[in-house]
């Protein structure tokens, strides 16, 4: 046997409401089952666990990293769309390009990336393979 995929990943956050709003913005699904402590949202079977701050903060909660503060993640997301696309959904909703579009090397490899961040200032990246 072997690792076969990621399945979750998890970060502390600052402000529940403003990151579920800001990724549902962006075509993400809410998955309220774990709240209070734990948010999450989902893309198809894969998603982030948001660490509400009154459990990250709790010194009891050791299931994390242990120096880990909301604004430590670095995301790249398969954007299923066109350049013009993305640039009409992040326009759409506010969200300022901090970098982009650029050639970048991905898990399947070089595509064009857009970086972009999220209300507690982790970075996003959405990458386009040619071949999409």
């Amino acid at each position: 046997m072997t690792v076969v995929s990621i399945d979750h990943v998890a970060i502390p956050i600052h402000n529940v409401k403003n990151m579920l709003e800001f990724y549902q913005s962006l075509g993400f699904e809410v998955d309220w089952s774990n709240a209070p402590n734990v948010y999450a949202v989902k893309l198809q079977t894969q998603k982030l666990n948001f660490h509400d701050p009154q459990l990250w903060q709790n010194p009891k909660f050791t299931l994390r990293a242990p120096t880990s503060r909301p604004g430590c993640g670095d995301f790249c997301f398969l954007w299923g769309g066109s350049a013009s696309e993305l640039d009409q959904k992040l326009s759409e909703n506010q969200i300022t390009i901090e970098l982009g579009p650029v050639e970048r090397e991905g898990g399947s490899g070089f595509g064009i990336s857009t970086y972009v961040r999220d209300p507690d200032g982790n970075l996003l990246e959405f990458i386009i393979y040619p071949n999409d």
